[in-house]
């Protein structure tokens, strides 16, 4: 399965962002809002960064700062890990494993196209595997 299918298959496929210059409270309240765990953060129509509840968790609360004057900027993941729509969901597993990630932004050919959690990772291996259930169901039966 590749990513592309996984956007296409997602019942909301909406890119929320937040400038670098948000305050982190407003970045939260966008998250709290959209019920995300996750904000892109975009500048000038570019993917600048990332700011998730973790960032919020390790780089707000434990070190004492405050959310209604923190920019984002100064707390976001810059350096994103991006990945492709021709990209395979082993490919997208593998690397939310091994980098401990949860969200992963879709760049086809340097645009922005989309996000893939964790949850559309999990959600689509237990489409497949219903699917694949119900193909050898059909099978063994003699009904399909």
């Amino acid at each position: 399965m590749k990513i592309r299918q996984i956007l296409q298959g997602k019942a909301i496929n909406a890119l929320y962002s937040v400038n670098s210059d948000e305050t982190v409270l407003g970045a939260l309240r966008l998250m709290a809002d959209k019920n995300i765990g996750a904000v892109l953060v975009v500048d000038d129509g570019k993917l600048s960064g990332i700011f998730s509840e973790r960032d919020y968790a390790r780089k707000i609360i434990l070190k004492d700062r405050h959310s209604n004057d923190t920019r984002v900027a100064d707390v976001m993941t810059a350096h994103v890990i991006t990945i492709e729509p021709e990209q395979s969901l082993d490919e997208c597993m593998k690397i939310m494993s091994e980098r401990h990630i949860r969200h992963l932004p879709v760049m086809d050919n340097g645009v922005l196209t989309g996000i893939i959690s964790i949850n559309d990772v999990v959600t689509a291996i237990i489409r497949d595997q219903k699917t694949r259930i119900d193909s050898l169901e059909s099978y063994i039966t003699g009904t399909y």
